[in-house]
Protein backbone atom coordinates (compact mmCIF):
# COMPACT_ATOMS: atom_id res chain seq x y z
CA UNK A 1 0.00 0.00 0.00
CA UNK A 2 0.92 3.60 -0.74
CA UNK A 3 0.90 7.25 1.08
CA UNK A 4 -0.70 9.29 -0.54
CA UNK A 5 0.72 12.60 0.90
CA UNK A 6 2.49 13.19 -2.08
CA UNK A 7 -0.28 12.90 -4.18
CA UNK A 8 -2.44 10.56 -5.57
CA UNK A 9 -4.46 8.97 -9.29
CA UNK A 10 -7.81 8.50 -8.45
CA UNK A 11 -9.70 5.51 -10.45
CA UNK A 12 -13.21 6.51 -10.93
CA UNK A 13 -15.23 3.61 -11.53
CA UNK A 14 -18.40 3.22 -13.33
CA UNK A 15 -19.53 0.68 -15.84
CA UNK A 16 -16.53 -1.21 -15.16
CA UNK A 17 -17.19 -3.01 -11.38
CA UNK A 18 -14.75 -5.32 -11.15
CA UNK A 19 -10.92 -5.80 -9.94
CA UNK A 20 -9.57 -7.94 -12.95
CA UNK A 21 -9.00 -7.39 -16.52
CA UNK A 22 -10.27 -3.70 -15.43
CA UNK A 23 -8.68 -1.71 -18.62
CA UNK A 24 -8.29 1.50 -16.38
CA UNK A 25 -7.27 0.97 -13.14
CA UNK A 26 -4.55 -1.18 -14.82
CA UNK A 27 -3.11 1.54 -16.18
CA UNK A 28 -3.61 3.92 -13.11
CA UNK A 29 -2.25 1.08 -11.11
CA UNK A 30 0.99 0.65 -13.30
CA UNK A 31 1.20 5.00 -13.76
CA UNK A 32 3.14 4.96 -10.25
CA UNK A 33 1.39 6.84 -8.02
CA UNK A 34 -0.65 5.64 -5.39
CA UNK A 35 -3.99 5.33 -6.30
CA UNK A 36 -7.63 5.46 -4.91
CA UNK A 37 -10.84 4.17 -6.11
CA UNK A 38 -14.12 6.39 -5.73
CA UNK A 39 -17.45 5.54 -7.49
CA UNK A 40 -19.93 8.36 -7.37
CA UNK A 41 -23.69 7.27 -7.67
CA UNK A 42 -24.65 10.14 -9.81
CA UNK A 43 -27.82 12.26 -8.92
CA UNK A 44 -28.40 12.69 -12.59
CA UNK A 45 -29.04 9.58 -13.43
CA UNK A 46 -30.53 8.49 -9.88
CA UNK A 47 -33.61 10.76 -9.71
CA UNK A 48 -35.08 9.77 -12.70
CA UNK A 49 -35.39 6.27 -11.42
CA UNK A 50 -38.14 4.63 -9.97
CA UNK A 51 -37.73 4.00 -5.86
CA UNK A 52 -37.88 0.25 -6.03
CA UNK A 53 -35.09 0.13 -9.09
CA UNK A 54 -33.07 -3.20 -8.80
CA UNK A 55 -29.81 -2.10 -10.76
CA UNK A 56 -29.88 0.30 -8.10
CA UNK A 57 -29.87 -3.10 -5.55
CA UNK A 58 -27.28 -4.55 -7.58
CA UNK A 59 -24.72 -1.70 -8.15
CA UNK A 60 -24.94 -1.09 -4.29
CA UNK A 61 -24.20 -4.79 -3.67
CA UNK A 62 -21.90 -5.04 -6.10
CA UNK A 63 -19.78 -1.88 -4.69
CA UNK A 64 -19.97 -3.53 -1.02
CA UNK A 65 -18.25 -6.70 -2.37
CA UNK A 66 -15.42 -4.74 -3.99
CA UNK A 67 -15.29 -2.82 -0.63
CA UNK A 68 -14.35 -5.94 1.02
CA UNK A 69 -11.81 -7.33 -1.40
CA UNK A 70 -9.78 -4.16 -1.27
CA UNK A 71 -9.89 -3.88 2.70
CA UNK A 72 -8.22 -7.09 2.46
CA UNK A 73 -5.70 -5.03 0.66
CA UNK A 74 -5.57 -2.27 2.79
CA UNK A 75 -7.43 0.06 0.61
CA UNK A 76 -11.10 0.96 0.36
CA UNK A 77 -13.44 2.26 -2.51
CA UNK A 78 -14.57 5.42 -1.50
CA UNK A 79 -18.74 5.68 -2.31
CA UNK A 80 -19.78 9.22 -2.71
CA UNK A 81 -23.85 10.06 -3.95
CA UNK A 82 -24.50 13.90 -5.60
CA UNK A 83 -23.43 15.50 -9.04
CA UNK A 84 -20.14 14.49 -9.93
CA UNK A 85 -18.74 17.88 -11.20
CA UNK A 86 -19.64 19.00 -7.48
CA UNK A 87 -17.84 16.03 -6.02
CA UNK A 88 -14.57 15.87 -8.11
CA UNK A 89 -14.75 20.17 -6.85
CA UNK A 90 -14.84 18.89 -3.97
CA UNK A 91 -11.92 16.05 -3.44
CA UNK A 92 -9.44 18.21 -5.43
CA UNK A 93 -9.79 20.71 -3.09
CA UNK A 94 -8.87 18.34 -0.61
CA UNK A 95 -6.37 16.09 -1.72
CA UNK A 96 -3.32 16.22 -4.32
CA UNK A 97 -5.28 14.43 -7.00
CA UNK A 98 -2.46 14.11 -10.25
CA UNK A 99 -4.77 12.07 -12.28
CA UNK A 100 -7.93 10.40 -12.72
CA UNK A 101 -8.10 7.55 -14.66
CA UNK A 102 -11.68 6.07 -15.91
CA UNK A 103 -13.36 3.56 -18.46
CA UNK A 104 -15.04 5.03 -21.55
CA UNK A 105 -18.53 5.82 -21.49
CA UNK A 106 -19.90 6.53 -25.10
CA UNK A 107 -23.73 7.79 -24.18
CA UNK A 108 -23.80 11.43 -24.79
CA UNK A 109 -24.95 12.54 -21.21
CA UNK A 110 -21.62 10.71 -19.82
CA UNK A 111 -19.85 12.15 -22.21
CA UNK A 112 -20.40 16.26 -21.64
CA UNK A 113 -19.71 14.95 -17.98
CA UNK A 114 -16.41 13.31 -18.67
CA UNK A 115 -15.42 16.60 -20.37
CA UNK A 116 -16.80 18.87 -17.54
CA UNK A 117 -14.14 16.47 -15.33
CA UNK A 118 -11.59 16.46 -17.29
CA UNK A 119 -11.67 20.22 -18.00
CA UNK A 120 -11.62 20.73 -14.22
CA UNK A 121 -8.81 18.53 -13.04
CA UNK A 122 -6.71 20.14 -15.82
CA UNK A 123 -7.42 23.48 -14.99
CA UNK A 124 -5.93 22.47 -11.55
CA UNK A 125 -2.93 21.08 -13.31
CA UNK A 126 -3.13 17.40 -13.33
CA UNK A 127 -4.87 15.06 -16.01
CA UNK A 128 -7.75 13.02 -17.19
CA UNK A 129 -7.65 9.54 -18.78
CA UNK A 130 -9.90 7.39 -20.36
CA UNK A 131 -9.78 3.95 -21.70
CA UNK A 132 -11.98 1.18 -23.87
CA UNK A 133 -13.06 -1.15 -21.55
CA UNK A 134 -16.85 -1.60 -22.37
CA UNK A 135 -16.74 -3.15 -25.89
CA UNK A 136 -14.08 -4.72 -28.03
CA UNK A 137 -13.99 -2.09 -30.95
CA UNK A 138 -15.35 1.53 -29.81
CA UNK A 139 -16.22 4.30 -32.16
CA UNK A 140 -14.03 4.28 -35.62
CA UNK A 141 -11.87 1.61 -34.86
CA UNK A 142 -13.63 -0.53 -37.51
CA UNK A 143 -14.34 1.00 -40.55
CA UNK A 144 -15.22 0.52 -44.13
CA UNK A 145 -13.19 0.76 -47.07
CA UNK A 146 -13.56 4.35 -47.65
CA UNK A 147 -12.57 4.91 -44.01
CA UNK A 148 -16.46 5.58 -42.73
CA UNK A 149 -18.33 4.25 -40.11
CA UNK A 150 -20.03 1.01 -41.31
CA UNK A 151 -24.02 1.08 -41.24
CA UNK A 152 -24.69 -2.07 -41.79
CA UNK A 153 -24.04 -5.49 -39.89
CA UNK A 154 -22.90 -8.17 -41.67
CA UNK A 155 -19.73 -6.33 -43.43
CA UNK A 156 -19.04 -4.35 -39.71
CA UNK A 157 -18.95 -8.31 -38.64
CA UNK A 158 -16.78 -9.35 -41.32
CA UNK A 159 -14.20 -6.73 -40.89
CA UNK A 160 -14.29 -6.92 -36.72
CA UNK A 161 -13.84 -10.66 -37.17
CA UNK A 162 -11.03 -10.42 -39.48
CA UNK A 163 -9.32 -7.60 -37.02
CA UNK A 164 -9.71 -10.23 -34.36
CA UNK A 165 -8.40 -12.82 -35.92
CA UNK A 166 -5.49 -10.50 -37.02
CA UNK A 167 -4.50 -8.75 -33.30
CA UNK A 168 -6.00 -10.73 -31.04
CA UNK A 169 -6.98 -9.22 -27.67
CA UNK A 170 -4.93 -7.72 -25.55
CA UNK A 171 -5.85 -8.32 -21.61
CA UNK A 172 -5.17 -6.04 -18.71
CA UNK A 173 -4.20 -8.02 -15.44
CA UNK A 174 -5.15 -5.51 -12.94
CA UNK A 175 -6.05 -8.02 -10.10
CA UNK A 176 -2.27 -8.51 -10.11
CA UNK A 177 -0.98 -4.92 -9.07
CA UNK A 178 -3.61 -4.01 -6.67
CA UNK A 179 -0.25 -3.43 -4.20
CA UNK A 180 0.09 0.24 -5.58
CA UNK A 181 -3.74 1.24 -4.09
CA UNK A 182 -3.50 3.84 -1.92
CA UNK A 183 -3.58 3.13 1.91
CA UNK A 184 -6.84 4.72 3.15
CA UNK A 185 -8.95 4.08 5.93
CA UNK A 186 -12.29 2.19 5.10
CA UNK A 187 -15.66 4.42 5.38
CA UNK A 188 -18.99 2.86 5.60
CA UNK A 189 -20.43 3.33 2.49
CA UNK A 190 -23.90 5.57 1.83
CA UNK A 191 -26.89 3.10 2.35
CA UNK A 192 -29.78 2.61 -0.35
CA UNK A 193 -32.38 4.39 1.61
CA UNK A 194 -29.96 7.69 2.12
CA UNK A 195 -30.78 7.57 -1.41
CA UNK A 196 -34.61 6.98 -1.15
CA UNK A 197 -34.09 3.47 -3.15
CA UNK A 198 -35.94 0.74 -1.79
CA UNK A 199 -33.98 -2.79 -1.74
CA UNK A 200 -35.19 -4.72 -4.53
CA UNK A 201 -36.72 -8.39 -4.33
CA UNK A 202 -36.06 -9.36 -8.30
CA UNK A 203 -32.91 -11.82 -7.96
CA UNK A 204 -30.10 -11.04 -10.74
CA UNK A 205 -28.82 -13.70 -12.94
CA UNK A 206 -25.87 -15.22 -12.47
CA UNK A 207 -22.44 -13.68 -13.86
CA UNK A 208 -21.16 -17.94 -14.06
CA UNK A 209 -22.77 -20.09 -17.24
CA UNK A 210 -22.75 -23.29 -17.78
CA UNK A 211 -20.61 -23.94 -20.73
CA UNK A 212 -22.93 -26.14 -22.84
CA UNK A 213 -25.04 -23.21 -22.64
CA UNK A 214 -22.69 -21.61 -25.17
CA UNK A 215 -21.93 -24.44 -26.86
CA UNK A 216 -25.40 -24.98 -27.94
CA UNK A 217 -26.68 -21.39 -27.75
CA UNK A 218 -27.07 -21.72 -31.71
CA UNK A 219 -29.53 -24.09 -31.53
CA UNK A 220 -31.38 -23.01 -28.22
CA UNK A 221 -31.42 -19.24 -28.18
CA UNK A 222 -34.52 -18.83 -30.29
CA UNK A 223 -36.59 -21.36 -27.63
CA UNK A 224 -37.41 -18.89 -24.38
CA UNK A 225 -39.30 -22.50 -22.92
CA UNK A 226 -35.64 -23.66 -22.34
CA UNK A 227 -34.23 -23.14 -18.80
CA UNK A 228 -31.15 -22.52 -20.10
CA UNK A 229 -31.01 -21.83 -24.08
CA UNK A 230 -29.70 -18.28 -23.53
CA UNK A 231 -26.27 -17.04 -20.71
CA UNK A 232 -28.68 -14.01 -19.33
CA UNK A 233 -25.31 -12.01 -18.71
CA UNK A 234 -27.09 -8.46 -20.09
CA UNK A 235 -27.03 -6.91 -16.75
CA UNK A 236 -23.19 -8.38 -15.94
CA UNK A 237 -22.19 -7.11 -19.57
CA UNK A 238 -24.20 -3.34 -18.83
CA UNK A 239 -22.56 -3.08 -15.57
CA UNK A 240 -18.99 -4.57 -16.33
CA UNK A 241 -19.20 -6.99 -13.47
CA UNK A 242 -17.32 -9.24 -16.22
CA UNK A 243 -14.83 -8.91 -18.66
CA UNK A 244 -16.31 -8.53 -22.19
CA UNK A 245 -12.69 -9.67 -23.62
CA UNK A 246 -12.82 -13.00 -21.62
CA UNK A 247 -16.13 -13.44 -22.70
CA UNK A 248 -15.16 -12.80 -26.59
CA UNK A 249 -12.42 -15.25 -26.31
CA UNK A 250 -14.42 -17.70 -24.64
CA UNK A 251 -17.04 -16.99 -26.85
CA UNK A 252 -14.73 -17.47 -30.55
CA UNK A 253 -13.72 -20.43 -28.87
CA UNK A 254 -17.10 -22.29 -28.42
CA UNK A 255 -19.87 -20.96 -30.72
CA UNK A 256 -19.79 -18.69 -33.33
CA UNK A 257 -23.58 -17.11 -33.26
CA UNK A 258 -22.60 -16.07 -29.39
CA UNK A 259 -19.61 -14.02 -30.63
CA UNK A 260 -22.24 -12.54 -33.04
CA UNK A 261 -24.06 -11.32 -30.18
CA UNK A 262 -21.14 -9.96 -28.44
CA UNK A 263 -20.44 -8.15 -32.25
CA UNK A 264 -24.10 -6.73 -32.09
CA UNK A 265 -23.16 -4.98 -28.67
CA UNK A 266 -19.95 -3.63 -30.48
CA UNK A 267 -22.29 -2.15 -33.60
CA UNK A 268 -24.96 -0.53 -31.59
CA UNK A 269 -22.31 1.23 -29.90
CA UNK A 270 -20.42 2.67 -32.94
CA UNK A 271 -23.30 3.81 -34.31
CA UNK A 272 -24.37 5.43 -31.22
CA UNK A 273 -20.62 6.81 -31.08
CA UNK A 274 -20.82 8.24 -34.81
CA UNK A 275 -24.65 8.66 -35.25
CA UNK A 276 -25.41 10.48 -32.00
CA UNK A 277 -29.24 12.30 -33.07
CA UNK A 278 -30.19 8.44 -32.67
CA UNK A 279 -30.72 9.08 -28.87
CA UNK A 280 -33.34 11.76 -30.23
CA UNK A 281 -34.69 10.73 -33.58
CA UNK A 282 -34.75 7.81 -36.10
CA UNK A 283 -31.66 6.68 -37.41
CA UNK A 284 -33.11 7.40 -41.28
CA UNK A 285 -34.71 10.70 -40.80
CA UNK A 286 -37.52 10.05 -42.91
CA UNK A 287 -38.98 7.24 -40.35
CA UNK A 288 -39.68 10.86 -38.22
CA UNK A 289 -42.54 11.36 -40.39
CA UNK A 290 -44.32 8.47 -39.39
CA UNK A 291 -47.65 9.27 -37.83
CA UNK A 292 -48.16 7.07 -34.83
CA UNK A 293 -51.28 6.44 -33.06
CA UNK A 294 -51.61 7.92 -29.51
CA UNK A 295 -53.70 5.33 -27.86
CA UNK A 296 -53.15 5.37 -23.87
CA UNK A 297 -54.54 2.28 -23.60
CA UNK A 298 -53.40 0.01 -25.77
CA UNK A 299 -50.06 0.66 -24.73
CA UNK A 300 -50.45 -0.06 -21.40
CA UNK A 301 -52.64 -2.94 -22.34
CA UNK A 302 -48.79 -4.18 -23.95
CA UNK A 303 -46.87 -3.09 -20.59
CA UNK A 304 -49.52 -5.29 -18.84
CA UNK A 305 -49.10 -8.41 -20.92
CA UNK A 306 -53.37 -8.29 -21.84
CA UNK A 307 -52.90 -7.63 -25.93
CA UNK A 308 -55.05 -11.10 -26.21
CA UNK A 309 -51.17 -11.99 -27.92
CA UNK A 310 -49.76 -15.04 -25.89
CA UNK A 311 -46.23 -14.45 -26.72
CA UNK A 312 -46.75 -10.54 -26.36
CA UNK A 313 -48.33 -11.00 -23.30
CA UNK A 314 -45.85 -13.43 -21.65
CA UNK A 315 -42.85 -11.17 -22.89
CA UNK A 316 -44.24 -7.80 -20.90
CA UNK A 317 -45.21 -10.31 -17.65
CA UNK A 318 -41.67 -11.93 -17.66
CA UNK A 319 -40.38 -8.15 -18.24
CA UNK A 320 -42.49 -6.67 -15.55
CA UNK A 321 -41.30 -9.69 -12.95
CA UNK A 322 -38.19 -10.57 -13.03
CA UNK A 323 -36.67 -7.33 -15.44
CA UNK A 324 -36.03 -10.18 -18.22
CA UNK A 325 -36.94 -10.68 -21.47
CA UNK A 326 -35.49 -13.64 -24.29
CA UNK A 327 -34.16 -11.70 -26.93
CA UNK A 328 -36.62 -13.55 -29.56
CA UNK A 329 -39.74 -12.34 -27.65
CA UNK A 330 -37.61 -8.63 -27.19
CA UNK A 331 -37.95 -8.56 -31.23
CA UNK A 332 -41.80 -10.31 -30.66
CA UNK A 333 -42.89 -7.55 -27.90
CA UNK A 334 -41.04 -4.82 -29.79
CA UNK A 335 -42.66 -5.75 -33.30
CA UNK A 336 -46.09 -5.98 -31.94
CA UNK A 337 -45.99 -2.45 -30.56
CA UNK A 338 -44.53 -0.41 -33.35
CA UNK A 339 -46.23 -2.48 -36.24
CA UNK A 340 -49.14 -3.83 -35.04
CA UNK A 341 -50.26 -0.66 -32.51
CA UNK A 342 -48.57 1.65 -34.37
CA UNK A 343 -47.21 3.15 -31.26
CA UNK A 344 -43.93 4.98 -31.24
CA UNK A 345 -41.12 3.07 -31.05
CA UNK A 346 -39.62 5.57 -28.13
CA UNK A 347 -42.62 4.54 -26.07
CA UNK A 348 -41.43 1.41 -26.38
CA UNK A 349 -37.41 2.13 -26.06
CA UNK A 350 -38.74 4.53 -22.89
CA UNK A 351 -40.72 0.87 -21.22
CA UNK A 352 -37.62 -1.42 -21.87
CA UNK A 353 -35.25 1.54 -20.31
CA UNK A 354 -37.15 1.39 -16.93
CA UNK A 355 -37.85 -2.37 -16.93
CA UNK A 356 -34.66 -4.14 -18.64
CA UNK A 357 -31.93 -4.75 -15.56
CA UNK A 358 -29.39 -5.06 -18.98
CA UNK A 359 -30.57 -1.53 -20.48
CA UNK A 360 -27.78 -0.10 -22.15
CA UNK A 361 -29.14 3.12 -24.31
CA UNK A 362 -27.08 1.68 -27.29
CA UNK A 363 -28.51 -1.54 -28.11
CA UNK A 364 -31.92 -0.59 -26.63
CA UNK A 365 -32.22 2.19 -29.38
CA UNK A 366 -30.80 -0.06 -31.74
CA UNK A 367 -33.05 -2.67 -31.22
CA UNK A 368 -36.08 -0.60 -30.90
CA UNK A 369 -35.12 0.92 -34.28
CA UNK A 370 -34.30 -2.48 -35.75
CA UNK A 371 -38.27 -3.15 -34.76
CA UNK A 372 -39.93 -0.25 -36.02
CA UNK A 373 -37.56 -0.44 -39.62
CA UNK A 374 -36.31 2.76 -38.76
CA UNK A 375 -32.58 2.09 -38.10
CA UNK A 376 -29.53 1.18 -39.73
CA UNK A 377 -31.16 -2.42 -40.82
CA UNK A 378 -31.37 -3.00 -44.54
CA UNK A 379 -34.48 -5.11 -44.48
CA UNK A 380 -37.31 -3.28 -45.72
CA UNK A 381 -39.70 -1.76 -43.46
CA UNK A 382 -42.71 -4.20 -44.40
CA UNK A 383 -41.06 -7.23 -41.82
CA UNK A 384 -43.81 -7.77 -39.61
CA UNK A 385 -43.82 -10.08 -37.43
CA UNK A 386 -46.86 -12.60 -37.27
CA UNK A 387 -47.42 -13.09 -32.80
CA UNK A 388 -48.78 -16.32 -33.42
CA UNK A 389 -46.83 -18.11 -36.38
CA UNK A 390 -43.92 -17.07 -33.90
CA UNK A 391 -44.90 -18.67 -31.11
CA UNK A 392 -46.00 -22.18 -33.03
CA UNK A 393 -42.30 -21.97 -34.54
CA UNK A 394 -40.53 -21.54 -30.84
CA UNK A 395 -42.92 -22.37 -28.19
CA UNK A 396 -45.60 -24.42 -29.88
CA UNK A 397 -45.65 -26.81 -26.63
CA UNK A 398 -46.94 -23.34 -24.94
CA UNK A 399 -44.05 -24.33 -21.91
CA UNK A 400 -43.15 -20.50 -21.75
CA UNK A 401 -46.90 -19.17 -21.86
CA UNK A 402 -48.35 -21.24 -19.63
CA UNK A 403 -45.14 -20.03 -17.11
CA UNK A 404 -46.33 -16.62 -18.10
CA UNK A 405 -49.80 -17.16 -18.33
CA UNK A 406 -51.50 -19.17 -16.22
CA UNK A 407 -54.98 -18.25 -17.08
CA UNK A 408 -54.09 -18.75 -20.95
CA UNK A 409 -57.17 -20.93 -22.88
CA UNK A 410 -59.76 -19.95 -20.10
CA UNK A 411 -62.12 -17.05 -20.44
CA UNK A 412 -60.08 -15.01 -18.23
CA UNK A 413 -57.35 -14.50 -21.06
CA UNK A 414 -58.67 -11.21 -23.18
CA UNK A 415 -59.43 -11.59 -26.77
CA UNK A 416 -56.71 -10.03 -29.00
CA UNK A 417 -57.08 -6.14 -29.00
CA UNK A 418 -56.41 -5.89 -32.76
CA UNK A 419 -56.70 -8.12 -35.65
CA UNK A 420 -53.42 -9.50 -37.40
CA UNK A 421 -54.52 -9.14 -41.11
CA UNK A 422 -56.16 -5.92 -40.25
CA UNK A 423 -53.27 -4.53 -38.41
CA UNK A 424 -50.55 -5.93 -40.97
CA UNK A 425 -52.34 -3.49 -43.75
CA UNK A 426 -52.60 -0.71 -41.32
CA UNK A 427 -48.98 -0.68 -41.04
CA UNK A 428 -48.22 -1.28 -44.31
CA UNK A 429 -50.42 1.51 -45.45
CA UNK A 430 -49.34 4.14 -42.93
CA UNK A 431 -45.46 3.84 -43.49
CA UNK A 432 -46.41 3.65 -47.09
CA UNK A 433 -47.92 7.05 -46.77
CA UNK A 434 -45.09 8.53 -44.72
CA UNK A 435 -42.24 7.10 -47.00
CA UNK A 436 -43.10 8.33 -50.60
Amino acid sequence: MKDISNGTTIYWMRRDLRLHDNHALYQALKAGMPVVPIFIFDRNILDELPQNDTRATFIHDTLSQIKNELSQHGSDLKVYYGDPLSIYKDIISKYNVKSIYTNTDYEPYALARDHSVRDLIEQSGGSFHDFKDHVIYERQEILSNSDKPYTVFTPYKKKWLARLEEYGLEQYPSEKHLDQLAQVDSETMISLEQMNFTRSTITIPSSTVNQGTIKNYDKTRNFPGLEHSTSKLGIHFRFGTISIREKALKAKSLNDTYLSELIWRDFYSQILSNFPHVVDGAFRAKYDTIEWRTNESDLQAWKDGVTGYPMVDAGMRELNTTGYMHNRVRMITASFLTKHLLINWRMGEAYFAEKLLDFDLASNNGGWQWASGSGTDAAPYFRIFNPASQLQKFDKELVYIKKWIPEYGTDAYPAPIVDHKFARERCLDTYKAALA
